[in-house]
């Protein structure tokens, strides 16, 4: 690769995002080490191993033009096609959801590839500028939108669904989509959420497992639920606000230590860190994700040309997503949906497609025009 193009590579990017990586691997540490006390670097072995792996392939995807990756993108598309396919037929389960093939020791979610995958995609096709202020360019994002959407449903995983769904409205936002559109396809989306929900509590049709019902029905009044469905939003918020300002401290975190947090290792890792680490841990964490944002917006704005404006815009729409329902669902001001926090969460398939999509907005930086701002 042309060494001249090393003079834009964004290092304020890379170090916010490896600051991240790393206060949560503080955060995963204190959160398991009950786990395995046997083996407490369990769970923090597993997880930096996953982001060895992700910045490696972060180092391969810099070496390419993301213009082939955008090219090539129906490739990986179908291969992950394949995958949630084959996810419902050997699977495995947990938690009443079949997400994970078995790989050796390791397991791996396809349904996080599919961020990838369709932002690639829905890069090349939203490349047209006039098509997609009209409704046949919207048609032929949806064509692309829905099959990973529906196959992930029948995980069923909707957090991520509705993740899906959110990466394609932002990218035709970006790519200057006219706002009735959107507004009708988000208001269309959200009909079917409700008619999901009541079909399903009917019992006309099974769509949503009733977890996920609860779910929804917890989020507008989790006390009513406290002994049951709204045990993890309730611990969640106590273990926050115990955090006062400056937190209790590395391991003193009572709701984290004394296992009264669930899930406080994945869905609810920012939840150990606002009670270790208090406002001025979260107040940190929300800043490194400004800093990411913000020097992608940058690269987003200086981009060569309008694929790699795309590209970079799929990659923050998603970023924005899962910080803002991940730390939502832990303030209890966003249904739980299971959305890790990207690069915070434990979850090594979710850390590796996180640097992947971070190597390809440095790969857009990498061949920008000269920024001046």
């Amino acid at each position: 690769m042309d060494r001249k193009l090393w003079r834009n590579f964004d290092s304020i990017l890379l170090a916010a995002t490896a600051a991240l990586f790393l206060f949560g691997l503080v955060a995963v540490y204190s959160a398991t080490r009950g786990f395995t006390p046997s083996s407490p670097f369990y769970f923090v072995a597993r997880q930096s191993i996953a982001a060895l792996a992700g910045f490696t392939a972060l180092l391969f995807v810099l070496r390419l033009d993301y213009r082939h990756l955008v090219r090539l993108a129906r490739l990986p598309y179908f291969a992950t096609l394949l995958l949630l396919t084959a996810v419902l037929f050997v699977g495995r389960t947990e938690g009443g959801a079949g997400r994970w093939l078995g790989v050796g020791s390791f397991s791996v979610q396809p349904a996080e590839f599919a961020k990838i995958s369709l932002i690639l995609v829905l890069a090349a096709v939203l490349d047209d500028r006039e098509e997609v202020k009209h409704w046949r360019g919207v048609m032929r994002v949806l064509l692309y939108t829905a099959p990973p959407v529906a196959l992930v449903l029948l995980q069923p995983d909707l957090g991520t669904a509705m993740t899906l769904a959110g990466i394609a409205i932002g990218m035709m936002f970006f790519a200057g989509a006219r706002l009735n559109h959107l507004l009708t396809l988000v208001g269309a989306g959200s009909a079917a959420v409700v008619g999901a929900v009541v079909a399903s509590l009917n019992g006309w049709v099974t769509i949503l497992k009733p977890y996920q019902i609860n779910r929804l029905i917890v989020f507008l009044d989790p006390y009513r639920y406290q002994h049951d469905a709204g045990w993890n939003v309730i611990q969640s918020m106590i273990a926050i606000g115990s955090g006062s300002f400056f937190g209790k401290g590395l391991f003193g975190g009572s709701q984290t230590q004394l296992n009264f947090l669930p899930a406080r290792h994945t869905d609810f890792i920012f939840s150990v860190i606002g009670e270790e680490f208090g406002f001025v841990g979260g107040l940190i964490v929300l800043s490194l994700f400004g800093v990411v944002l913000w020097r992608g917006g940058r690269i987003l704005l200086a981009a060569k040309d309008r694929t790699g404006s795309l590209l970079t815009a799929g990659v923050l729409s998603l970023l924005f997503l899962h910080v803002l329902i991940n730390v939502g669902m832990t303030l209890g001001v966003m249904p739980v949906t299971g959305l890790p926090l990207p690069l915070i969460s434990y979850g090594g398939t979710s850390v590796m497609v996180t640097l992947i999509n971070i190597g390809l907005v440095l790969n857009v930086g990498l061949r920008r025009q000269k920024i001046q701002f």
